[in-house]
């Protein structure tokens, strides 16, 4: 967790049990501080932590190879500061993810860089086996090439490589990482995902929703406040920012906004209810009406509003992305006219999603990366 000081700034511990707690705050700032790096003074300084303690934790990043020398630095009395930086390469970590159709997957360096990526069809009805198959090929080879080793191989040969996060569609057991009835998916109904895939690739693995992991990486890549991320593709999903943090809920199922229903007697959906927003937007696309798709969605996002108070709406998704406009539009549209009735207020922010098509498969990387630098609980 996050201490915060009466200045809003994060403060560090100095207690042996709280060791791990500090030497995040430490990665953090040394990750943001980039290239040109931070001294030892003013890490202790934004910290709280006294210099000692500072000198301990650098000490041992400089052991293991996650902290480097960046030089030195002009003091205003004394000697110059040696500066310290974070070593991007020292460690790597694979995001999966895994849609309906689609297998992507992409290997982050620790400051969330992409330094690999590889995409392959998918049937994610073909059963367990292939499909876990599958996802240990392809990140293999994908590391493989990325690392520059001859040939792929044992994932957990590659010395950098922390683990696996895994996104796809819910509902599902983030905690547990064990699959419930994924829409359209029976069948994968109480698998345990992140047991059965760490067995297979000799690794630490992480499994969430692929909006809870788009929404993570959203805000670790500096989206602030609290904002809806709203992934229309296969499927339609939500991913929820609170104060900085994914809200997944006491049972890690917030963000089934797909499956809220709109229209009483409308179109059976894959869950089995009729009238969700999903099946109406999913319908509205296979007419070929985006304006109308995007209407559907806008309400779905004016009750989520309504509900939250949210700041920011972020649309991302393969049909989102591959024709923006008529949803921005559509969407900000309804928000504008559900605050207007409301008061005369403006309607919340509405746009696109930085990340793309591969938005998801960065946030799942994040699942492992975010943790060590405080920044998200995996």
């Amino acid at each position: 967790m996050r201490v915060t000081g009466s200045a809003g700034s994060a403060v560090g511990v100095n207690l042996f049990a709280l060791r791990s707690h500090n030497t995040a705050l430490v990665l953090d700032l040394l990750r943001t501080a980039g290239a040109q790096g931070i001294s030892r003074l003013e890490l202790a300084d934004r910290t709280g932590l006294t210099p000692q303690a500072v000198s301990k934790i650098t000490a041992r990043l400089r052991e293991d190879g996650l902290v480097a020398e960046a030089g030195r630095r002009a003091s205003t009395g004394g000697k110059p500061r040696t500066v310290l930086r974070l070593v991007p390469e020292a460690g790597h970590a694979a995001g999966v993810h895994l849609d309906r159709d689609e297998l992507r997957t992409v290997l982050v360096d620790l400051t969330g860089a992409v330094v690999g990526e590889r995409r392959a069809p998918l049937d994610l009805g073909a059963g367990a086996d292939a499909v876990l198959t599958a996802v240990a090929r392809e990140t293999e080879a994908m590391v493989a090439d990325a690392l520059g080793t001859t040939a792929p191989g044992p994932l957990a040969a590659a010395g950098s490589l922390l683990g696996l996060g895994v996104a796809l569609p819910g509902p599902l057991d983030h905690t547990r990482g064990v699959l419930h009835r994924v829409t359209g998916f029976p069948e994968w109904d109480g698998f345990p995902l992140r047991a059965a895939l760490s067995r297979r690739v000799g690794l630490p693995v992480v499994v969430d929703k692929d909006t809870n992991a788009a929404a993570l990486g959203l805000a670790v890549g500096g989206e602030g406040g609290s904002f809806a991320y709203l992934h229309l593709g296969t499927g339609l999903g939500a991913g929820l920012v609170i104060g900085g943090n994914v809200h997944r809920g006491a049972r890690t199922g917030a963000g089934e906004f797909g499956h809220q229903v709109i229209q009483l007697d409308g179109p059976v959906c894959g869950c089995g209810n009729r009238g969700c927003v999903e099946v109406l937007c999913l319908n509205a696309m296979a007419r070929g009406e985006p304006a109308e798709a995007a209407r559907v969605l806008g309400e779905g996002a004016a009750n989520l509003v309504g509900l939250l108070d949210i700041d920011l709406v972020l649309l991302g998704g393969r049909t989102v992305a591959a024709d923006p406009s008529p949803f921005v539009q559509g969407v900000a549209a309804v928000l504008d006219a559900r605050a207007e009735r409301e008061g005369g207020r403006e309607g919340v922010p509405v746009r696109v999603a930085s990340g793309g098509v591969r938005a998801v498969a960065e946030g799942a990387a994040q699942l492992l990366l975010a943790p060590l630098f405080g920044r998200g609980d995996g």
